[in-house]
């Protein structure tokens, strides 16, 4: 299956999962544990383990064949306490809890070689999708920023950053965002094709601008975001990743000069039409909006964890309420590249079409 333990609902029930966290010098132990929802269990045995779940500060991931779809009702319930749950692609999957690969055991290994390489990240993130699911979206973005300026400061982030080396900023360009007006229609494009409208900040503050005067601007009733050239967005600029003054600045430009909360207060009136490539902030800002339409080939991917991060530009707010908190710590974990007839059978975009 691989190198992570493999534990009961029994066992899960009587606190294997609850061993100490850290050993002496603050590393984790056996961060991510697997539980085999193939295993049968009462209705006390997995009501007990259900609270333990909840209550566990280890990254839990179940693991369910065929047998699994034979009593729906204990994995299920189960799965939903749990960080994600992997199941056969044979059987029903559709429960946003699952997430269908072809060999459930053997797919654990990418997810486990990702929490093993950078713990403190992944551990953060699956903390904070339980936590901000709950929360009003505006709080959730306070959680998220917070939780990534911590990170900012992380051995692992400083890992990354110290193995890419220094960037080389490109010169500005003329108009990062495309703005034009038709009527009622509000048109924004991001405008940097030579970098695949890598986000940096002075995209966000144009792109900000633009939607701040769609949010005062009643006679404003449609707004629409797309990407010149081949990709939509490719995610935040990497050089310009550690160059923020302090972690207290980031976090007040990240939450209050951002574009993923104006786009969620103008969802109902926002369209976004994504293509090509679309990583971390290419798909966390427009999941924000009302509807999203992906071109047939568009991926998606969320590489943060990778970095010794977590999604930072309002995704663990705007993807899970999409897809859940359980598909989306898949997908920021394993680095995954998910393909458009996926997204859209997720909810990750509402509609492909050319």
């Amino acid at each position: 299956m691989s190198s992570v333990p493999v534990i009961s609902p029994t066992q899960l029930a009587d606190g294997a999962a609850h061993t100490p966290l850290l050993d002496t010098a603050a590393r984790p132990i056996d961060p991510v544990l697997a539980v085999d929802l193939d295993e049968p269990a009462g209705p006390a045995v997995l009501g007990t383990a259900i609270r333990r779940a909840r209550a566990c500060d280890r990254l839990l991931v179940g693991i369910a064949g065929g047998r699994a779809a034979t009593a729906p009702t204990e994995a299920e319930t189960l799965a939903a306490a749990l960080d994600m749950t992997l199941v056969d692609q044979r059987v029903d999957s559709s429960g946003r809890p699952f997430v269908p690969v072809p060999d459930p055991a053997a797919a654990l290994a990418g997810p486990a070689a990702a929490v093993a390489a950078n713990p403190q990240a992944a551990l953060v993130l699956a903390g904070l999708l339980r936590m901000a699911e709950t929360l009003p979206v505006r709080d959730a973005l306070d959680a998220e920023s917070l939780a990534y300026s911590t990170l900012l400061g992380g051995a692992e982030f400083q890992r990354w950053l110290t193995a890419r080396g220094p960037g080389l900023l490109p010169p500005p360009v003329p108009d990062p965002v495309l703005v034009a007006r038709h009527g009622d229609l509000l048109e924004l494009t991001l405008n940097r094709p030579a970098r695949r409208n890598a986000y940096d900040r002075q995209m966000r503050d144009a792109l900000v601008e633009a939607l701040h005067l769609a949010a005062l601007d009643d006679t404003v009733s449609r707004v629409v975001l797309t990407g010149a050239g081949p990709a939509f967005c490719s995610g935040g600029d990497l050089d310009e990743f550690g160059t923020t003054p302090d972690a207290a600045t980031a976090h007040l430009v990240r939450t209050r000069a951002g574009a993923g909360r104006l786009i969620h207060e103008l969802r109902d009136r926002m369209q976004v039409r994504v293509h090509g490539t679309c990583v971390g902030s290419g798909i966390e800002l427009p999941a924000f909006a009302g509807t999203v339409l992906a071109a047939p080939g568009t991926t998606f991917r969320l590489p943060e964890v990778g970095m010794g991060l977590i999604p930072g530009a309002g995704g663990t707010v705007s993807i899970p309420r999409r897809i859940g908190r359980w598909r989306t710590l898949y997908l920021a974990i394993s680095g995954t590249s998910l393909d458009a007839t996926t997204a859209l059978s997720w909810g990750l975009v509402d509609e492909v079409r050319a």
